[in-house]
């Protein structure tokens, strides 16, 4: 069962939504055309020769007669840093149940489960036109529990309807990350790419720093279609205002529409062919929609990465 915003929002805390969310999408899979796609999540793994006894599950042994061991923490098996956007830009939404950031939070709690599930070190670095924190990667218990806390408080803050401006300055963020990241990483980017268009060359830059520092890098654009992407607003004038910086203009949607829809594509589409020409992974979240083909999209590129 694909779990949507509206009943998402019943849950709490958000360790529990993130658990739903997982557990929704796993169940999907063996109802779809990807049945049979390998989720492996590390809680036990095959024994192999050499192994100590006296880490054999001898309960699953009871129940399958095949030996299994239980993988600890320390037996990491990847390193991924969630980047997450928490600029003023994040805070939009018209038509959808939730914010950007409170899908991205969410989309990215639903990660972090993912990622302790298969015992891969997680940590995350919020940032709007700075870094706000840096939480390094450990796949303990405890530390999943500190990651969550930390997603709560952004939580808290867009509950709070804070209003402070906060800038994005996205490519100088991931310059700062290129350079802080000492060890090989999956670098995951939330993020509504809401900059400047001079800004472009910039950003693809900063993209090409972390795969040049050896990095693997994937970038979900969160957005809400229908309004930032079809400007499907209702036949009326709209004041549009900039969250970032409170700068404001009055449209009338259908006459600018076609014209936006097109410049939008083109951007998009340079922006998508320059990550593919550097291997950086692109994916789409409609913050209207299921969290099932972007959960597909992680999985895909974890499964890449062996």
């Amino acid at each position: 069962m694909l779990l949507k915003p509206d009943l998402l929002s019943q849950l709490a805390p958000l360790e529990l939504r993130a658990r739903k969310i997982v557990e929704g999408f796993i169940s999907g899979l063996h109802k779809s055309p990807y049945y049979g796609f390998s989720v492996e999540f590390a809680e036990h793994r095959p024994y192999n020769p050499g192994d100590d006894l006296k880490h054999v599950d001898w309960k699953v042994y009871a129940k399958t007669e095949r030996f299994y061991v239980k993988q600890y923490e320390e037996e990491t098996n990847l390193r991924c840093y969630l980047l997450l956007d928490t600029s003023s830009s994040m805070y939009y939404k018209y038509f959808a149940e939730w914010t950007k950031l409170r899908y991205g939070i969410n989309f990215g709690a639903a990660l972090i489960y993912l990622m302790h599930r298969q015992r891969d070190a997680c940590g995350i670095i919020p940032f709007s036109d700075k870094i706000e924190a840096f939480i390094p990667a450990k796949s303990s218990y405890t530390h999943l529990r500190l990651l969550f806390g930390e997603l709560e408080k952004r939580l808290d803050e867009e509950k709070e309807q804070a209003k402070e401006k906060k800038g994005t300055a996205t490519a100088e963020v991931i310059h700062e990350v290129a350079e802080r990241l000492n060890h090989r990483s999956l670098v995951v980017i939330i993020t509504d790419l809401f900059e400047h268009a001079n800004e472009h060359d910039n950003l693809i830059s900063s993209l090409k720093h972390l795969r040049h520092r050896n990095h693997e890098v994937i970038l979900f654009n969160i957005m809400e279609r229908k309004s930032e992407r079809e400007l499907d607003f209702p036949d009326r004038r709209f004041v549009m205002e900039d969250m970032e910086t409170g700068s404001q203009m009055e449209i009338l949607p259908a006459q600018v529409r076609e014209d936006y829809k097109k410049k939008v594509a083109e951007y998009t589409h340079r922006f998508k062919m320059a990550c593919s020409e550097f291997q950086i992974d692109f994916e789409e979240l409609d913050t209207q929609e299921a969290f099932d083909l972007a959960l597909l999209a992680y999985l895909n590129k974890r499964k890449n990465l062996g």
